[in-house]
């Protein structure tokens, strides 16, 4: 496969040690260059062995992504999204494990004609093809390398970088590498040799960085980005800092204001670069200096990384930036909340969420904040699991199923509130679901899917009136109609369906209660912020005062 003619790539590779933030920069450079005029798209190529990060926990992975076409992606294509405002697809992340399991496979089907399947040129040649394929039709491809320089499964896409290199020539290529410079604080001083070393490494792979992004605590002094330029033999114009700010958001401006464009310009042929951020300027100054404040319980069970809920943290940002509000986060441990201490926990909140998750642990505290919330007039959101359990509380509480349960937490449970999507089969026999079936044996409804929303419900309020949506899935287990009829006798009302299936519910008599079995932060965006998440935060605002 030959590389579309008018594609231009930038490589973007990380070293000293992880979590720097080369996602939030790839975005970022993206996104002006989008506000350029450019068709620019990201991906992000992860050297893990998994095939995707959809079996990894939470805690071992952070929150995994989900694209509209249903691919279970990392977070970093989250934050692509999110600065780019537009769709991602499977095409826009891939790991080892996918690019070896795609291999093996043409070879057992006899595609490399009997050869020795090596790294170089098979393994290689994959990574390359779908890095040209997701180029395809840009005028700029961004591709991030998760890891660090110098990890022993990362060493293939390092090689298919030195390949495409040679094989497009440097107007077509650019070579971006993002480095930490520490400040020692027993010296007081910041110190450039990690990034020397770094660079050392790269070079060593036969890979010369055309621009240096300078991870630092502290500002960079003219005479050290000089020193970092001349060491690293890059030009003194192509060392950039990006320094810790208040929101990820101001990185664009930051990159702006020391004219990155200028250099990737000359690098890539793109020409004069001039970009607007009116908009985004604005919306910035939201972000960090808000008229308004509202406090949230944020009830989860994965609080020892909050990267877990990466997407629904960053939803809430982008909603109170749209409200002029800032959102003060209190993050409740649902293990530890019980009906003693709700009251004492949530007293001081203007809103409750509880976001979504798997298995039982932390379930009993995620009712009593749903109860609390309930029946005290607090504004409630519950997503995807947190629907699940405020239908459940409510069936036990309000509706006398004692026995209610999901068979998520009890197989044999009589009364399954919640049930497998793969029960699910409509009065014609026939399943109606487009589902993915998971290694380990599992149903899975990823991705978006459209659905019908009631008309003069809060629901339809929130969405200004339209009759469908589009919003992304990721559960094994759904509400089960067969209750419906009870629920809404007494009030909980089934505000959003698709195929037969519940996909919103309501409270009437109450300021703000919704639950929604889809994940409203997946499609958010600081530019277009998602209506339930604002309708919500707004119902806060109002309670606050």
């Amino acid at each position: 496969m030959s590389a579309k003619k008018d594609t231009k790539y930038i490589f973007v590779t990380g070293g000293v040690l992880s979590s720097l933030g080369k996602g939030i920069a790839s975005a970022s450079i993206a996104t002006l260059l989008k506000k350029a005029g450019l068709k620019v798209s990201i991906l992000k190529a992860d050297p893990y062995i998994n095939v995707d990060p959809g079996t990894m926990s939470p805690l071992e992975h952070g929150e995994v992504f989900v694209t509209d076409d249903g691919a279970e992606t990392d977070l970093d294509l989250g934050h692509y999204e999110r600065f780019l405002d537009e769709n991602l697809s499977q095409n826009n992340n891939f790991t080892t494990g996918r690019v070896y399991s795609s291999v093996i496979e043409k070879e057992r089907r006899g595609d490399y004609l009997g050869k020795t399947i090596q790294v170089i040129p098979h393994i290689v040649n994959e990574i390359t093809d779908r890095f040209k394929k997701a180029g395809e039709g840009k005028d700029v491809l961004i591709i991030e390398i998760g890891g660090t320089v110098g990890d022993i499964e990362g060493q293939p896409f390092l090689e298919a970088i030195r390949a495409m290199r040679i094989e497009l020539g440097k107007k077509r290529s650019m070579n971006v590498h993002l480095t930490l410079v520490p400040f020692i604080k027993a010296a007081g001083e910041l110190k450039t040799k990690p990034t020397q070393h770094s660079v050392g490494e790269l070079r060593r792979i036969g890979i010369t960085p055309d621009m240096i992004i300078c991870r630092s605590e502290r500002p960079l002094s003219k005479e050290l980005k000089d020193k970092i330029a001349i060491s690293c033999g890059v030009e003194k114009n192509c060392v950039i800092e990006s320094p810790d700010c208040k929101s990820i958001y101001q990185i664009p401006i930051v990159f702006l204001q020391q004219d990155i464009l200028t250099p990737i310009s000359e690098c890539l042929d793109l020409g004069e670069l001039k970009v607007d951020m009116n908009e985004w300027n604005e919306l910035v100054r939201r972000v960090n200096e808000p008229t308004n404040k509202v406090r949230i319980a944020f009830v989860g069970k994965y609080l020892e990384l909050k990267e877990s809920y990466k997407s629904l943290t960053e939803a809430l940002i982008h909603s109170g930036a749209n409200l002029d509000t800032k959102v003060d986060i209190k993050w409740c441990d649902s293990e530890r909340i019980d009906f003693e201490n709700v009251d004492e926990i949530l007293k001081d909140v203007d809103g409750v969420l509880v976001a979504g998750g798997f298995g039982k642990r932390g379930i009993e505290g995620k009712m009593e904040a749903i109860k609390y919330a309930r029946t005290h007039k607090i504004p409630y959101l519950g997503i995807c699991l947190g629907m699940q359990l405020a239908l459940i509380e409510f069936a036990r509480d309000v509706l006398g199923i004692k026995d209610a349960n999901s068979v998520e937490f009890d197989e044999n449970t009589k009364e399954p509130i919640i049930f497998l999507i793969d029960e699910f089969i409509d009065s014609h026999g026939k399943k109606q679901l487009r589902t993915h079936k998971s290694p380990l044996g599992g149903t899975m409804r990823l991705g978006g899917y459209e659905y019908n929303i009631k008309p003069n419900s809060l629901l339809s309020k929130i969405y200004s009136g339209v009759k469908t949506a589009k919003e992304r899935h990721r559960h094994r287990f759904e509400a089960n109609p067969k209750y419906k009829e009870k629920f809404e006798k007494s009030g909980l009302i089934v505000s959003g369906e698709s195929d037969g299936l519940i996909e919103a519910v309501e409270l009437k008599d109450h300021p703000f209660f919704i639950g929604v079995q889809f994940h409203p932060e997946f499609t958010s965006r600081l530019t277009k912020p998602n209506p339930v998440i604002t309708g919500f935060l707004s119902a806060a605002l109002k309670n606050s005062k």
